[in-house]
């Protein structure tokens, strides 16, 4: 573990140290210290009344400030404004070593300091003194020397481009299709970046070299393949995306870089990690001062490059210090406003993505099963499929998904549509999973997205199904319904549905920020979704501005909802009954409709099965005719 940088600004009085010091430790995200606040009563008593402080008055300010210097140098690091106008002071506080320590001498003319004193409200330091203290300053032979007549924004720029000629700004592992994206989008935000793959003979060889190489030679970029050069290119405190494999690979990144980090610098882990892996890690970092930020992406890679939806979660201090590079890179709002936020505390970034991948299984089999249904039920070529979803488009049903189905559909290979070439076996990475799981562990419903990773699960059997629809041999029958009803109809179902399917994983999140006390602003998750993400819509940009206006904790409770889908729910039973009657599987359509049914229906089948758990397990029951926290059990036999 390498310690952090102390950050020491030093002049005369009345140069600005407090201002600059403060700016830079806000900018550089580590605490701001004034050495006038350590000074001992009677130094601060004797130059109110107007008289110099002598080395012997000094002296213990001065050890008492290097402590505290020792102190910040294992922890994460400072900026300290302080007037060590001699060597021999400057000497003193030099005890953590000069690796350790960076000098910002602030410099100015006598007329501009004594002009700014002279503007001074409330300080003990009278301008009478400036004529000694310039006497006694002995400029500095090492650190860097700004001119303070200029704004603080360009001070800080200066300070910052000076101290960290050679140094990049944040550094990223793992050059695979999204970290290459990811890197490159850093450039165009005119980052100075530092890129790290590892070097695998025969396989990954110079993969950071070469993609240095195919930049621009302006553009601010290193690479290496050698990971302490690659963390000592960083400037501190230091903020390192890895962007590698989930699981071991995120852990084996981690333990190397533990003891090349210094306090207080993040690590972000932007790949798909699970919730609860990404708590652990974030909680062994702590141990060792460093900030880990469990942060989801979503966009895949020309979101990635161009901007995508950033859904950050762990300890706000991780957040202030590196987030505003996540900002930067983010897709933006209709407003101008990043698509990222501060998500909340430990997984809950992490877990936010997993939702939204869920989100995202459900709506992809949403539409497989449509166009299905237009493909074989109707028998509509994908020329026609694609009109169709065009139109839906245009009547308010836009998505990024239902856009790009509708272009998918008309790719053709030689005469053929490709659409028609490709295999009915659709594989999965484990996030629609893992929500199912979270479900079930919160005690949440989750039909629409379980049901989306089961229909991937049953397309993967290609085999045992091609057996069984010849052992079966069932007959599928046409549409006899009006085509063009039919097609309303499906336009309506689909509008449902996909409510239906946002209403359930927002009630997944809601339910473990409620049990996690993760305090997650649903408004603000849907409204960094509503671009540079898989699942945006302006069915999404809706779903912001409701929860905005926090009188409803359900989506489907919203009366704009409600009205939606008094609207179009007897179109989607319709549909589903239509559907299931000819032989086609629609798991995600059907589970949709049987939710909001048991959703909406006051009473349930539920006390068959009390009454069935009480008589086989003794596992009692509540009563409709007695108060909520009273049991019941009862001898069935008897």
């Amino acid at each position: 573990m390498q310690n952090a940088i102390v950050y020491i600004v030093f002049g005369v009085s009345g140069s600005g140290k407090t201002t600059v010091g403060k700016a830079l430790g806000e900018n550089l995200g580590i605490p701001f210290y004034d050495a006038d606040d350590f000074h001992p009563k009677e130094n601060i008593q004797k130059m109110s009344d107007g008289f110099p402080l002598n080395d012997i008055d000094r002296a213990p300010w001065l050890l008492k400030l290097a402590d505290a210097i020792s102190e910040w140098n294992v922890k994460e690091g400072a900026v300290l404004a302080c007037s060590a106008l001699k060597e021999s002071y400057r000497n003193t506080l030099k005890g953590i070593g000069p690796n350790y320590i960076k000098w910002i001498f602030l410099e100015g003319s006598f007329e501009l300091i004594e002009n700014r004193l002279e503007a001074r409200k409330n300080h003990f330091f009278k301008k009478e003194m400036l004529v000694s203290q310039f006497e006694t300053l002995e400029k500095p032979k090492e650190g860097i020397a700004i001119n303070i007549d200029k704004s603080i924004d360009q001070i800080i720029n200066e300070i910052k481009s000076k101290l960290n000629t050679n140094k990049s700004e944040i550094g990223l592992i793992g050059l695979g299709v999204m970290g290459k994206s990811l890197a490159k989008n850093l450039l165009s935000n005119n980052f100075r970046l530092s890129v790290y793959n590892r070097h695998v003979d025969g396989i990954e060889v110079d993969v950071a070299k070469r993609f240095v190489e195919d930049q621009s030679e302006s553009e601010p970029i290193l690479g290496f393949d050698d990971l302490e050069k690659f963390v000592n290119s960083i400037e501190q405190p230091r903020t390192i995306m890895v962007m590698v494999n989930a699981g071991k690979p995120i852990d084996l990144v981690i333990e190397a870089l533990i003891p090349l980090l210094s306090n207080g610098d993040c690590i972000i882990d932007g790949g798909n990690s699970h919730y609860k892996a990404t708590i652990e890690r974030s909680e062994k970092l702590a141990k060792s001062n460093i900030h880990f930020l469990g942060t989801g992406i979503s966009g895949g890679e020309e979101g990635a490059l161009k901007g995508p939806s950033i859904m950050p979660g762990g300890a706000k201090a991780a957040y202030e210090r590196s987030g505003k590079y996540l900002e930067a890179i983010a897709a933006k709002d209709k407003s101008d406003r990043s698509c990222c936020t501060y998500i909340g505390p430990d997984g809950s970034g992490h877990f936010v993505k997993m939702v939204h991948n869920g989100i995202e299984y459900a709506e992809m089999q949403l539409l497989a099963e449509t166009y299905h249904l237009l493909r074989f039920y109707l028998s509509k070529t994908p020329i026609e499929i694609s009109d169709i979803f065009k139109n839906w488009i245009q009547n308010g049903a836009q998505s990024y998904l239902l856009e790009i189905t509708a272009d998918l559909l008309l790719k053709k290979e030689n005469e053929d549509f490709l659409i028609d070439k490709i295999l009915d076996k659709a594989g999965q990475k484990g996030t629609g999973g893992w929500s199912t799981v979270a479900a079930l562990e919160l005690g949440v419903s989750l039909p629409t997205i379980s049901e989306s990773v089961m229909a991937r699960n049953v397309s993967g059997i290609k085999s045992k199904r091609v057996e069984a629809s010849e052992i079966y041999k069932l007959d599928k029958s046409q549409c006899d319904l009006d085509e063009e009803t039919f097609i309303n109809n499906l336009e309506k179902a689909f509008i449902a549905t996909s409510i239906i399917n946002h209403h359930i994983g927002f009630e997944l999140m809601q339910e473990a920020s409620t049990t996690n006390q993760w305090e997650l602003n649903l408004s603000e998750i849907a409204r960094i979704w509503t671009n540079g993400c898989i699942i945006r819509s302006t069915l999404m940009e809706k779903i912001s501005e409701l929860f905005l206006l926090k009188n409803q904790s359900s989506l489907l409770l919203f009366p704009a909802i409600v009205q939606t889908l008094k609207s179009n729910v007897t179109a989607l039973s319709e549909v589903v009954s239509a559907g299931l009657k000819s032989g086609y599987p629609l798991p995600v359509l059907s589970s949709a409709i049987n939710y909001f049914y048991s959703y909406t229906s006051a009473q349930s089948s539920a006390n068959i099965i009390q009454a069935q758990r009480d008589y086989f397990g003794a596992h009692t029951y509540q009563r409709v005719d007695k108060p909520l926290d009273q049991y019941f059990h009862t001898n069935w036999k008897s």
